[in-house]
């Protein structure tokens, strides 16, 4: 029995039972406009107006819950699915996958990938880690200035193509799969905060360009299920267990669904990895004391050597640099729910149907959960210092039955490819650098251009 069926009727009149609005908005647009103009800065202000307040998106009325205690009972309850603006634009791209389908499909597609993520898979992974890594720094000459977050956006891609899905290393899809996330990805924010189709479907070139990488995107994963489909192969990879998924009455899953999983499984292995990348060189060329730490750690375990996934348990600062990395620049910064029933959230009433907002950048930058909040430190995940940290507010691959099935995969990526950079590398700001955050659907630096310097003996 859900929360919302032990509800007496909704009654008339309730101002009591409905949160506070937000303030600002204005005419026609109301909070969308806040979203659009200046998000990152709207979002964490709102908890000063309670912990869960009333937004208006054009003539839509939104719920942003921003205590992170209950997000966390948002995340757990059977009363809320997946589903919501942002999980409405990502149905373009995502289809019915597993980061956008609930109940029993969810639970029988997560377990058709799960075996894949396992810890012995993992081992056998770090090989193409290990090599797409190396293969990406020794790409890179002393005193070229990189455009970092292309050159592991497509190192990611490569890795998660080749690893989860058995690309061959030298086949040019995985570069193509790379150029096409990239394009869509710059759409689809837009498109969440104001979903006005006929907006879309004008012949602009950023909704020709959208549209042509959107078709090629798929065309490539149709490609690549088809060739392993006629191959009659079978390996023991994730691809494999796909195509051999049967639905619930014992059926094997048809080639679409296969599509959408292996879309979703592109998307979250290449943008958010790639992402959270991408904010750790621009923190460590910004942080250049918690950079020569890291080298010093990475030094002190490989003794010179190139870094192999089995140092990672060993590099314990490293970790910690990359958790606080997360908490302060996250990838993922807003997402939304979907209330599925009439039903009650911090003594409030949430009609079925409403679209629900959270924001993990600003539960991670909130001064209630974290002291210096807006100060990056690693330290403060030391186990001495961890406990004064408020767990709801930092989940970087969520919780409950939503929890990202690849989050050591993600981890050992994060490690190898960084751990990889900074031993051969030291990147450096130039004029030319913006640390600022570019919105989109996920976050990353308005400019990533970095310089990169080789390392001399001992430094």
């Amino acid at each position: 029995m859900t929360v919302g069926s032990t509800l007496p009727a909704p009654t008339t009149g309730a101002d009591q039972e409905q949160p506070p609005l937000a303030p600002g908005g204005v005419p026609l647009l109301g909070h969308a406009w806040n979203l659009l103009r200046d998000p990152l800065g709207f979002l964490p202000r709102l908890r000063d107006s309670g912990d869960i307040v009333r937004l208006k998106l054009g003539p839509k009325t939104a719920y942003a819950v921003c205590d992170p205690e209950l997000v966390a009972t948002l995340l757990k309850s059977p009363d809320f699915v997946v589903g919501g603006p942002l999980w409405d634009t990502m149905g373009v791209l995502l289809g019915k996958g597993v980061a956008t389908s609930n109940g029993p499909l969810h639970r029988r597609q997560r377990r058709a990938i799960q075996p894949a993520f396992r810890m012995d898979k993992i081992h056998e992974y770090a090989a193409v880690m290990e090599e797409e890594a190396r293969a990406m720094a020794a790409r890179w000459s002393d005193g070229q200035t990189i455009d970092i977050a292309a050159e592991v956006f497509r190192t990611a891609t490569r890795i998660v193509a080749r690893s989860v899905l058995q690309v061959g290393s030298a086949d040019e899809r995985a570069d193509r799969l790379s150029a096409a996330l990239h394009t869509v990805f710059e759409g689809l924010y837009r498109r969440m905060i104001l979903s006005f189709g006929p907006l879309y479907r004008m012949p602009s070139p950023a909704n020709r360009r959208f549209e042509s990488a959107l078709a090629d995107l798929h065309r490539l994963v149709d490609e690549i299920v088809a060739e392993r489909r006629a191959s009659g192969s079978n390996p023991d990879d994730l691809l494999a267990a796909l195509l051999d998924d049967r639905d619930e009455n014992g059926e094997t899953v048809n080639d679409q669904e296969v599509h959408d999983q292996v879309v979703s499984l592109v998307v979250a292995g290449a943008e958010n990895v790639a992402k959270t990348l991408t904010w750790v060189f621009q923190l460590l060329a910004e942080h250049p004391e918690h950079e020569r730490r890291l080298y010093t750690e990475v030094v002190s375990v490989t003794d010179g050597r190139p870094v192999a996934f089995g140092d990672v348990k060993e590099l314990a600062y490293m970790r910690n640099l990359l958790t606080e990395s997360m908490r302060i620049r996250p990838a993922v910064w807003i997402l939304t729910r979907l209330a599925a029933v009439d039903t009650t959230l911090g003594g409030f009433r949430i009609p079925a149907g409403s679209d629900i907002v959270y924001s993990p950048l600003a539960m991670q930058r909130d001064p209630r959960a974290f002291t210096d909040h807006l100060t990056f430190d690693p330290d403060r995940w030391l186990p001495e210092r961890a406990a004064d940290v408020t767990p709801a507010a930092h989940a970087p691959f969520s919780v409950g039955n939503r929890k990202c099935p690849g989050d050591h995969f993600s981890m050992a990526e994060l490690a190898v490819i960084l751990g990889t950079v900074v031993s051969k590398w030291r990147l450096v700001p130039t004029a030319e650098t913006d640390g600022s955050a570019r919105i989109g659907i996920t976050l990353q630096p308005k400019r990533a251009l970095l310089r990169v310097e080789a390392r001399g003996q001992g430094c």
